[in-house]
């Protein structure tokens, strides 16, 4: 019996043509495609979810900023803006252990619609990638799915922010995905309610937890030392007396970690407790098989802080994120990867797009940005090899481990992605390839936009 099916060849429709072709709508793609708009080009912005924002509104991660301290150093641009919309829409709260703002995971949604529609961009929810087309090694457009069967889009320029760099590797770029046993942990985010907002911070305050109370059990993380006491909003004391007790099974010793907002209303935000190690976020059975461990090991997580944190006896689910939040799977093997020691040692470059603070998250490290120490992000990161017409943006730009564990954050999604859309308008208002963009025209119009890239 054969294991495969041929399909008949079929003529697809051309339901849409465009400038920019942004594919991914979280913070890397959202940036790209304002950036485009605001750049004077078409643009259309294509999602496979019925909402924008990607991390922030369908994983429900709500810290954007959660690094930010006084000394920090950051690049301003429409990661800036995200937060000061967010607060104007009343969809963002004060965040526990900085000087930045939560975007509130279901209001922000509404705050993308209207930069989407203030932009003037095309928008495409609803639909779902399956296919690059191509003339050689160029990009011209990409076949997608939906309720409405498969159509093709058309496009001068398309920028990948699917997060995986799925686009580049379709197109053959060379791409390089991280072992699953090495991968960073998957997280399935969710929202309580219930909470006595005053007897959860009275107990907060009478116990508080620093950074390095982040070095516990199955965890050991590396700091620069600054951060170790700081405080945190971490909660690990609950889940070790769960599994003593025996209210959480033996084998979950990974429960714990970070609360994010507690409101008024009694509602407590961006739960980040849940830690799934070798989920593979390109491969959907393992998604699948994660996404289920994941919601379980939460109803755990919250039975635990019922039974053992103050003001949490009435706690109970509000809501998961829409999807599995991943951090780590294939990045564009690029024109130039960026080195642990650009994160460490203040990276400069010629083609700066951008400048991200000296904030490390992940592979056990965490350095927090207190000093004004920052570096530069190159736009030949997201430059694939042999490839024309496309740029890769979001988490998936080049990098070694610990330069991910910096680029893969939020904030530093939002700067990439502004930087690919400027690019991508210029090569098209030019005529030119994206490789022979003038890297000081990007940086002319970074400067007009607001961004900071010295």
């Amino acid at each position: 019996m054969s294991h495969t099916i041929t399909e008949p060849a079929r003529d697809i429709d051309v339901i849409h043509q465009t400038d920019v072709l942004v594919v991914g709508s979280g913070p890397g793609g959202l940036a790209a495609a304002l950036a485009a708009a605001r750049s004077g080009v078409g643009v259309t912005l294509l999602e496979r979810f019925g909402c924008f924002g990607g991390n922030i509104t369908t994983v429900g991660v709500e810290g954007f900023a959660w690094y930010r301290h006084e000394e920090t150093v950051e690049a301003g641009g429409i990661g800036w803006e995200f937060e000061e919309r967010a607060r104007a829409m009343d969809a963002a709260t004060p965040e526990s252990q900085s000087l930045s703002y939560e975007l509130d995971a279901e209001g922000f949604k509404l705050v993308a619609d209207t930069l989407v529609e203030e932009a003037g961009i095309h928008p495409m929810l609803h639909r779902m990638y399956v296919a690059p087309i191509r003339e050689g090694n160029r990009i011209t457009g990409v076949i997608v799915e939906s309720k409405a069967g498969r159509e093709a889009i058309l496009a001068k320029r398309v920028i990948d922010a699917t997060g995986d760099a799925d686009i580049a590797r379709m197109m053959g770029a060379p791409t390089i995905k991280t072992p699953v046993e090495e991968m960073q942990a998957a997280s399935v985010m969710f929202h309580i309610a219930g909470v006595d907002k005053q007897r959860f911070m009275e107990g907060v305050k009478a116990d508080p937890q620093t950074y390095k109370d982040w070095s516990t059990g199955e965890w050991q993380v590396e700091t620069s030392g600054k951060e170790d006491d700081m405080f945190s909003p971490f909660l690990a004391k609950p889940f070790a007396q769960a599994l003593k007790d025996g209210l959480i099974p033996a084998h979950l010793n990974t429960i714990g970690g970070t609360w994010g907002a507690v409101h008024d209303s009694g509602e407590m935000t961006y739960m980040n407790l849940v830690h799934l190690a070798g989920c593979d976020g390109t491969d959907p059975d393992s998604m699948t098989r994660f996404e289920i461990e994941g919601r379980k090991q939460a109803m755990h997580a919250i039975n635990a802080l019922k039974a053992y944190t103050p003001g949490c006896d009435g706690a109970r689910l509000r809501n998961f994120g829409m999807t599995i939040g991943i951090r780590d799977t294939r990045k564009l093997d690029a024109q130039y990867n960026m080195t642990e020691a650009d994160a460490r040692e203040q990276g400069r470059f010629e083609d700066s797009i951008g400048i991200y603070p000296e904030f490390i998250d992940g592979y056990g490290v965490l350095i927090l940005p207190t000093t004004g120490r920052y570096m530069q992000i190159p736009y030949r990161a997201m430059l694939p090899q042999q490839i024309e017409g496309l740029l890769v943006t979001g988490r998936a730009i080049g990098g070694d481990r610990i330069a991910h564990a910096a680029t893969r954050n939020m904030a530093c999604c939002a700067v990439a992605g502004q930087g690919a859309g400027i690019a991508a308008a210029l090569s098209v208002k030019a005529g030119c390839a994206l490789d022979a963009v003038a890297i000081s025209q990007v940086q002319d119009e970074l400067k007009r936009q607001g961004v900071r890239f010295t």
